[in-house]
């Protein structure tokens, strides 16, 4: 089918949208692979307190999601928020690189976090304001895919930056430090091409009192229980380390997980345009259920490189479907609202998952977090399966 005039303005907005999270992957994907096994190895924290680390930052900045949809949709302008986010990210990483003591880590990450929660509600509201109910799933697709591919751009950066550094102390500190670089590129593309979306209907005054579908309500349910069972990918790279991979090819998995990540993400969104959101997510939630039950078990470093690449799968079903679902579900003016209701509640159960899987790794094994996750998201299917019968 041919694409309108404003449909094909609308996917050019979103591609330029996906060039922000492009730079900002490459950044985030420079320190992620390594920053557990840098608090873990080189300054000494338990798994149990990156765990908490982890999912304080997520929960806590969760509020910062909420408070940022709800002011787009006040004001109707998302491109300062997201500025904002990406501002605070800029600061934040590269100061990692000065610090050792836990509570200036926490406070670092916290920073990082709020950025992440202030751009990312406006962020997704701003796709979904520039495109239509046809194009939606494919936008979000070009807006995840590019943003995996900066994911899979950092990664290879930190391996290059790893061999350069190898026999150097400070080569945690080194990366850290570049991580401020590409987060240049994004604020500057942010200002010069992303251009603000005015809707047709704005009825500011209802924002605060209209309630969001109660259907809405219960996907995000469906949700948050799933997310229960969903550890901090932080744990699949100690896991990896646990198994037995070097510390050169963790960064190397990483680039592979977000490469399939990427390539999947438009022809999956594409494919929730046509047979549906929740089928679709339906297969992501057993994709995850089978990875982590893959990760449980494993005990040699190619089934790692084999699970990472699958797990890539599960985003890809999973990530830009269910916020498409979310834009489906709600009317345009309350997009933000939806978007901050959904990533703080998300957000918020972040912090007892990545505890508890934690908790399970130090005091029963490295593989009980892996079938505790592969658990709940069975769980989670089921319970996705009704609501799907439920409302056809």
């Amino acid at each position: 089918m041919k694409e309108t005039k404003k449909e094909k303005k609308g996917l050019g907005n979103v591609f330029y949208i996906g060039l922000l999270s492009f730079f900002g992957g490459i950044s985030q994907d420079m320190f992620v692979p390594i920053l557990p096994l840098y608090l873990a190895n080189v300054l000494g924290f338990d798994k149990t307190f990156i765990g908490l680390t982890e999912g304080l930052v997520t929960s806590g900045v969760s509020i910062f999601r909420f408070i940022a949809g709800f002011l787009s949709d006040k004001f109707g302008k998302k491109k300062p928020i997201i500025f904002l986010g990406y501002f605070f990210s800029l600061v934040a990483r590269p100061l990692l690189a000065f610090t050792t003591a836990g509570s200036a880590i926490l406070g670092l990450r916290f920073l990082d976090g709020i950025g992440k929660g202030m751009k990312d509600s406006p962020k997704d509201a701003l796709i979904a304001d520039s495109t239509q109910v046809s194009t939606r799933g494919r936008g979000f697709g070009i807006a995840r895919a590019l943003d995996t591919l900066g994911s899979v751009a950092g990664p290879l950066i930190l391996f290059g930056l790893l061999y350069l550094f190898r026999d150097n102390i400070l080569k945690y500190h080194f990366i850290l430090l570049a991580t401020a670089l590409p987060l240049f590129f994004t604020l500057a593309i942010l200002v010069l091409k992303v251009r603000e979306v005015s809707l047709q209907e704005k009825p500011l005054v209802a924002v605060a009192r209209v309630a969001l579908p109660r259907r809405f309500y219960l996907f995000l349910g469906i949700f948050v229980l799933f997310s229960l069972g969903g550890s901090s990918d932080a744990f699949l790279i100690l896991r990896a380390q646990n198994v037995g991979v070097m510390l050169l090819a963790i960064p190397l998995i990483y680039a592979l997980f977000n490469f399939v990540y990427a390539a999947a993400s438009i022809p999956l969104g594409s494919l929730s345009d046509r047979i549906g959101r929740e089928k679709v997510i339906l297969l992501g939630f057993a994709a995850y259920a089978l990875a982590y039950l893959g990760f449980a078990l494993a005990d040699a470093g190619y089934q790692i490189w084999l699970l990472f690449a699958f797990y890539g799968l599960y985003y890809a079903t999973t990530e830009g479907v269910a916020k498409a679902f979310v834009a489906d579900m709600v009317p345009p003016d309350h997009r933000g609202r939806a978007y901050g209701v959904f990533n703080t509640a998300i957000g918020i159960v972040a912090l007892p998952a990545s505890f508890i899987a934690g908790l399970l790794w130090d005091k029963v094994s490295p593989a009980a977090p892996f079938y505790f996750g592969s658990a709940v998201s069975v769980v989670a299917m089921l319970l996705l399966l009704i609501f799907l019968m439920t409302n056809e």
